[in-house]
């Protein structure tokens, strides 16, 4: 068990140093799609976002990092209460404020320390008034029982080592009649133990 333990830590370590690097790298949209300087625009309207979208986020928050956009089927409303698991830079969690509206509120969570830093600067630079971000575990989400009428996720439940846990804590935080989006990455097949322990391969 202690060991099964020790491989879950190794896996949060590696998650969390390689999305504080990209964090920390003012120059990642120019290291991906051919050097594409408009890189994440690219890939977000790919995945579904509109143009409108990306223009109603701050300037930094949408690093390109999602695979699909769950706002499409969350059905978010005014006033409601929304818990962005994997928040990053913050770029669903600020298109879901702009939905809530000042009534609602949207609740950032992330193990990043540097993706938590960088969205608490853009959400304060912009002075919105809706959004938390905070400092967390997706698989301990520091969040009281019943808050959320919506629970939005961008690629990232794929990244944790207790998925199911994961479940759990959001059906935790949800309301009664609360809905979940999801927008992640699912095997198809099993990969060789050389790619699961390859960190860039995990966390790419």
């Amino acid at each position: 068990m202690r060991k099964e333990e020790e491989k879950e830590k190794d896996i949060q370590r590696a998650v969390r140093e390689s999305y504080g690097k990209i964090a920390k790298n003012k120059n990642q949209d120019t290291n991906c799609c051919g050097g594409a300087s408009n890189c994440p625009e690219e890939l977000s309207s790919s995945i579904g976002y509109s143009p409108e979208d990306v223009s109603n986020s701050p300037d930094g928050a949408n690093m390109g990092l999602g695979c699909g956009n769950p706002l499409l089927w969350a059905e978010i409303q005014e006033g409601e209460t929304v818990i962005d698991l994997g928040s990053g830079a913050g770029f669903d969690s600020f298109l879901a404020s702009n939905k809530v509206g000042s009534k609602g509120m949207v609740i950032g969570v992330d193990i990043t320390p540097e993706m938590v830093s960088k969205s608490r600067t853009l959400s304060r630079e912009q002075r919105y008034e809706n959004l938390d971000f905070r400092l967390g575990e997706i698989e301990n989400l520091p969040i009281p029982d019943n808050t959320a009428d919506v629970i939005i996720s961008n690629c990232v439940i794929n990244l944790s080592p207790q998925k199911q846990k994961v479940y759990k804590e959001a059906y935790r935080v949800l309301k009664e009649g609360g809905r979940l989006a999801i927008a992640d990455v699912v095997l198809v097949k099993e990969p060789t133990e050389a790619m699961k322990q390859d960190e860039r391969l995990y966390c790419g």
